[in-house]
């Protein structure tokens, strides 16, 4: 039998009670319903009484009031907890935040590289000593050359 174009889900078609089989109880809605339905309804009207009345003791009787057993059973699942979304005016200015190690080491790199340019300058280390040795030495030979030509201009006249 063709139903046309579109095949129907997998799932199939959705089931309505109907008035008579509610009356009869034959309906797929569990029968508890009604009952936690009007539980629900007190709970919420004991929670507007006790914000009236400024009581915070309905916080105290829904943590007693869980299923089964998970008030017996205290569980640490950090999917549950609902993330903190922290405002801005919130926020702690003076806490600095760690520095991944990648980053740790860069800055440690970038401090080595100053301290070791200021030594350098100042010429404390050892390439900085070798340098300023070199370039006596090549001012000698400079001064020593120029001699050496001023002398000989003397001599030709």
């Amino acid at each position: 039998m063709g139903r046309g174009k579109f095949k129907g889900k997998p799932t199939g078609k959705r089931q309505f009670s109907t008035p008579e089989e509610m009356l009869a109880g034959s309906s797929s809605r569990p029968r508890t319903f009604k009952r936690e339905e009007a539980a629900y309804e007190e709970e919420k009207a004991e929670e507007e009484s006790s914000e009236e009345s400024g009581e915070e003791s309905g916080d105290e009787e829904s943590d007693q009031r869980r299923k089964g057993t998970e008030g017996l059973i205290s569980i640490e699942n950090p999917n549950l907890v609902k993330p903190k979304n922290l405002k801005a005016k919130d926020l702690d200015m003076g806490k600095t935040t760690e520095l991944s190690r990648r980053e740790r080491e860069e800055l440690e790199k970038q401090r080595a590289h100053e301290r070791y340019m200021r030594l350098q300058e100042q010429g404390k280390t050892e390439q900085a000593r070798k340098d300023l040795e070199r370039l006596t030495l090549i001012r000698q030979q400079r001064a020593e050359a120029a001699k050496k030509r001023e002398e000989e201009k003397a001599g030709e006249w």
